[in-house]
């Protein structure tokens, strides 16, 4: 599994401890790659920052990409040549999952390979240093945090550029060659010509790639979008989902408006999530009830409110996505399968007229 890290990376320490709590020292902004193998041990290997003008020659004629090899590349092509080549070969959708608050690696790569092994995706973690305990704990440890996921804004939108910028480059020849397909069977009718390509598209490039923050990591999503940089504006993801969120209910809208995806925008609720109930007694904003256990003011007019409480097994949950809850309530794991993997969920959702929301079905 290959990580995305704004964090410093120690090589004294060993395993998942390499990658420390604290921003990168050249700058919250300074991006590494990581991959992590293993179960019980989990090991670690930071990539190299610069590819090798053989590994981009390498790459470019697997995917046939119009690169120039003696350019400088990184590992960020790297990263991406690798999951392509996983999904086209599985047939699995990638998500790009940025966690929330208090996870340290191993709460990381446990929720990231459950959800690999529950949903059948492909999850590429941005990891951001949330402290994970330690020394502080309880309010310091939850304020450190959100000082982090707003100086962590940038490094997202950075993450989401280069998600967009590969995927449109390795899906381009394919995309030409289909076009040029499309073309040729209908060379006199434009409107056939869309549709037999809208066709071709879905059999061969199939492959979506989605966006799904968990808790304070739409905080972090929230701040991106107000940075001037604001890469996570572009129509990158096929789905994007926003679950149990961390930040203020009260005009949310006006930055979740600036989200853009392909198919469908999903902000689930449970009104009984405890960690948000508890992240509502802090001092200052986070007095302010919280989009992700609040069921009024839902108008943003791009997304679609799920509302999960009183679901079977969500209960107090505030992670129902996971393997516990969803053992014992196949609703919640369809949507979340079909909300992973930008499939048409509609059809299993019941809307909720008084309050905007849908409950699935």
């Amino acid at each position: 599994m290959y990580f995305i890290t704004n964090r410093a990376f120690d090589d004294t320490q060993t395993g998942l401890n390499q990658l420390t709590k604290y921003p990168n020292p050249k700058g919250p902004n300074e991006l590494s790659a990581v991959k992590v193998t293993g179960e019980s041990s989990p090991r670690i290997e930071l990539l190299d920052d610069q590819l090798t003008e053989q590994e981009v020659e390498s790459y470019k004629q697997e995917f046939n990409l119009p690169i120039d090899p003696s350019a400088p590349f990184y590992a960020s092509l790297k990263v991406a040549c690798e999951v392509f080549r996983q999904a086209k070969a599985t047939g699995k959708s990638v998500l790009l999952y940025v966690h929330g608050y208090n996870n340290d690696l191993g709460d990381i790569y446990r929720s990231a390979r459950e959800i690999e092994r529950l949903y059948n995706v492909i999850v590429v973690p941005f990891t951001w240093p949330a402290n994970g305990g330690g020394a502080m704990s309880g309010t310091l440890s939850y304020l450190a945090d959100k000082r982090d996921a707003r100086a962590s804004n940038d490094a997202l939108n950075r993450v989401i550029d280069i998600v967009g910028r590969y995927h449109r480059l390795l899906v381009q020849s394919t995309w030409n060659r289909l076009e040029k397909q499309a073309s040729n069977k209908h060379p006199e009718n434009p409107t056939k010509q869309r549709e037999y390509l809208a066709l071709l598209l879905d059999r061969y490039c199939d492959i979506s790639v989605n966006l799904f923050c968990h808790s304070m990591g739409n905080y972090v999503l929230k701040h991106a979008l107000k940075s001037t940089l604001a890469e996570s504006r572009q129509l990158v993801f096929d789905n994007i989902v926003l679950v149990a969120a961390d930040t203020n209910n009260e005009k949310h809208e006006e930055w979740v408006d600036e989200l853009r995806c392909r198919k469908s925008l999903y902000i689930t609720i449970n009104a009984d999530d405890f960690a948000l109930s508890w992240s509502r007694r802090k001092p200052g904003e986070e007095q302010k009830a919280r989009l992700g256990h609040y069921l009024r003011s839902l108008n943003a007019e791009n997304a679609l409110y799920i509302d999960f409480t009183n679901s079977k097994g969500v209960n107090r949950s505030h992670s129902y996505f996971d393997g516990d809850t969803v053992s014992r309530n196949k609703t919640v794991r369809r949507f979340f399968e079909k909300a992973f993997t930008a499939k048409n969920l509609l059809p299993y959702l019941e809307y909720q007229v008084h309050n905007n929301t849908y409950h699935p079905k």
